[in-house]
Parts: C-alpha cells; structure tokens; sequence
C-alpha cells in the first residue's frame, strides 16, 4: 500500500504494513486492511445484458456491469439503487433485485490496489431503454447478448469470471 511510513496516530515514522494491516511499533496503532464491498448489477432483458462503457481508469474504455463500491451503513441492494440512478438516472425497485453470487476481486486505483468482494445482482426489465450517462463514469451503454459478451472487453476479472462461470455467456436462461 504505497510507502506509508508515517503513523497517522503519533506521527511517528515507524508504520509498517504487512498486505492485511498496517502497525506502528511506536503507539501500538494498527489498521486492518479489509476487504470492500461492491454491487454488479446484470440488467436483463430477455437474452441480453445491458453493459456500460468504462470513462475512467482502471480499465478506461473497457465494458463493466453498472454497479459500485457500497457507502458506510447502505446495504447492498441500496447501493443497487443508488449506483444505477447515479450513473444512468435508472429508477430501480430494489424489490426486483435478486442476489446471484459473489467473487472476490481487485480494483488498483492511484496506486493502490483494494481487494474489493464483489455482489452480483439481477435486474429484470420487460423492454429496453434509453439512460442519461453519468458521463464522468461512463461512455456508453450497450444491450447485447448473453452469448456474444467478449471476456477479453470486460474490465474487471470479477465480472469476467461470473460470465465464465453463470449461463449468462450461453443463449438460455440461469436454472
């Protein structure tokens, strides 16, 4: 985690970090290094997907899943919500959401690498629609089909590995 050096509780420079926690051998301060929590959301129209086009680094220009890192005290199905009104102005019935698995991953970011665990969601619509992009974020949307997605186009191995691993890369529905 970068050179982290100086403690932030005594300010002295005896901070080190082993990859789970950071120690200051001067005041005994210790900070664990946890795992972040993170929604995917699979939009779903009858065999395709609708994914978005990554704007930013990591992974600028790459396709993603609409989704996002879960704020303090917000439950998952929440950040459901709140990413994909953020993102794209998409009013979600967090009702509809259903819970399909989760993968652990890692998203580098300035020079840090966060181990993230990664929910992935369902949202099923009954026809296609137009988003207004949050274009910091995103570039695009497209709609395509489960068994066309290209593994090599999406950003993050999270996501690469749910397609690989979910019938959502095969043309029939998930059992």
């Amino acid at each position: 985690m970068l050179n982290l050096k100086f403690c932030p509780s005594c300010g002295k420079e005896s901070l080190t970090f082993n990859g789970r926690k950071m120690h200051c051998a001067s005041c005994a301060f210790v900070f664990y290094n946890n795992t972040a929590a993170a929604v995917a959301v699979v939009i779903k129209c009858g065999d395709e997907v609708m994914l978005t086009r990554r704007n930013q680094d990591p992974s600028h220009g790459k396709l993603d899943l609409a989704g996002g890192f879960i704020d303090f005290e917000e439950t998952a199905e929440n950040a459901c919500r709140r990413e994909l009104f953020e993102e794209m102005q998409i009013e979600v019935d967090e009702s509809k959401l259903k819970y399909i698995c989760s993968i652990p991953n890692t998203y580098p970011y300035k020079g840090i690498l966060y181990h993230t665990m990664d929910l992935f969601f369902e949202y099923e619509v009954a026809e296609k629609f137009d988003v207004v992009l949050e274009e910091h974020e995103i570039s695009d949307t497209i709609w395509i089909k489960k068994n066309e997605i290209d593994l090599n186009e999406i950003a993050f191995e999270s996501q690469k590995l749910f397609f690989e691993n979910t019938d959502y890369n095969k043309n029939n529905e998930r059992p």
